[in-house]
């Protein structure tokens, strides 16, 4: 296993090098360029979320959409996984994961557009859309589209899967010491509890992520306000390092270290895709379930979660983390074995209130990623084998589920970096060669916003 673990680890630093952050984070700035600096709409896309387009065609509300799409990009990502950032890049990976969200808004309004533009119907009325339909119907590169679709249907059982329920059991075995709960349970309850969720499909998970996601981001953000309020002397600090660390190396209080611009980089990228997905095609395949008038229109609105996830969520975790480990010199870097306990030491330093947003905040995040990425994976299984796949999809889900807890975590997290990146090219590919597409449609419909877009849907036997 250790060999194994290796070999994944050296698969990962390959793929993560310098030529998966310069077509990442090239995208990002090409897109942004390409679409006229889109990020100045966000407002506009966040009014447009809490509005209705019920005459238009479509599975679920446009805040459904996102709202699912944010269960599955609030996750351990945004606590474990910048944690893991700072641990493995220093404390500068926040300041680029926080970049990455800002020019990352500009790529996921791009896949979104284009997810819902290449949509397709099934003739029991279900929508259908996503990068793989986008390489098949925009570009005829079916067999990128089913490349992407393996990719994501395996990454469903790493980043949205096994990452998230190992780290609901983390928490749970650290935290909770006045009783001892086996991993297996945990796994098992988590298994049932998903079960309920899942087999009834894209509406009854739209339902419960509707109601979920708002209140434990409001919670976690809430908590997060509280303790920056606690470290409040510490605040500006935390920043100046955070800034400073993203292009140079040197050590501050708590065995802070900060490695250099490319580590910061590498790994504050790379966390950064993990939280909001910007760029992996994950979120689009719900994004074309929703009921909107005309693709700009739910692209903006899918944009907005890259918003919340990073530059909100993601920056709010980095800067709690940094500045109470150089508030608090008992916690040492050195002293930990990855980020996850450290991120651990940083909230327990918090009277009371540390561990319950920690233990809370992972539970809620994880278990709901876990939702909506069942959702994701189903919709691959669908276009690579039809629908005679999605219940077998969805047993095989809750049995990954059932036995996560038990799962070396450090594996994991190689593997789902891996997964991402995989999936991350080809959708990536869509976006550029179609760029000139969306650069037009945005243009047009920035000014017919209202406007509805009655091109035939095509019907396909699925």
């Amino acid at each position: 296993m250790d060999q194994f673990l290796a070999f994944a680890q050296s698969v990962s630093d390959a793929i993560w090098g310098i030529p998966m952050i310069v077509l990442l984070f090239g995208t990002h700035l090409f897109l942004t360029v390409r679409t006229g600096f889109i990020q100045r709409k966000t407002f506009l896309g966040i009014k447009l979320s809490v509005s209705k387009d019920a005459d238009a065609q479509g599975d679920v509300s446009q805040f459904q959409a996102l709202t699912t799409a944010l269960a599955s990009t609030i996750g351990t990502g945004n606590i474990v996984g910048v944690g893991t950032a700072i641990f493995l890049g220093g404390p500068g990976a926040v300041f680029w994961c926080w970049l990455a969200g800002i020019f990352g808004i500009a790529t996921k309004y791009a896949e979104s557009l284009i997810a819902v533009k290449y949509r397709v119907k099934t003739k029991d009325g279900r929508m259908l859309g996503g990068a793989m339909y986008a390489l098949e119907r925009g570009l005829h590169l079916k067999w990128l589209g089913i490349l992407f679709a393996a990719f994501a249907m395996l990454a469903s059982f790493g980043i949205g899967c096994g990452t998230q329920i190992n780290a609901i059991a983390e928490v749970i075995e650290s935290n909770v010491t006045f009783v001892q709960i086996p991993r297996i349970a945990i796994g098992i309850a988590a298994g049932i509890t998903t079960a309920v969720v899942i087999i009834g499909g894209i509406k009854s998970i739209a339902n419960v992520c509707e109601k979920l996601v708002p209140l434990m981001a409001a919670f976690y953000i809430l908590g997060c306000i509280i303790i920056l309020s606690i470290n409040y002397d510490y605040i500006l600090p935390a920043i100046g390092t955070i800034v400073k660390m993203a292009f140079t190396p040197g050590a501050v209080a708590g065995g802070l270290v900060g490695q250099g611009v490319l580590m910061a980089a590498r790994y504050g990228i790379a966390r950064g895709l993990f939280s909001n997905e910007s760029g992996m095609g994950s979120a689009p395949l719900v994004a074309s379930a929703a009921q909107t008038r005309n693709p700009v229109r739910q692209a903006l609105v899918s944009s907005t979660g890259t918003f919340w996830d990073t530059v909100i969520v993601c920056l709010m975790t980095g800067l709690v983390l940094v500045s109470t480990i150089m508030k608090n010199p008992n916690i040492n870097m050195d002293s930990f074995e990855n980020g996850g306990q450290m991120t651990t030491a940083a909230f327990k330093q918090i009277p009371v209130l540390g561990s319950v947003i920690l233990v809370l905040g992972i539970i809620s995040f994880a278990y709901s990623t876990i939702l909506g990425w069942s959702y994701y994976g189903e919709r691959c299984a669908e276009y690579l084998f039809g629908k005679r796949a999605i219940l077998p999809y969805k047993l095989l889900f809750i049995a990954v589920v059932t036995v996560g807890p038990v799962l070396s975590l450090d594996l994991v997290w190689v593997l789902a970096d891996i997964l991402n990146a995989l999936m991350a090219a080809p959708n990536l590919i869509a976006v550029l060669l179609l760029s000139p597409s969306i650069a037009k449609d945005t243009k047009y419909y920035l000014k017919h916003i209202d406007e509805k877009d009655d091109t035939p849907l095509p019907v396909v036997d699925k």
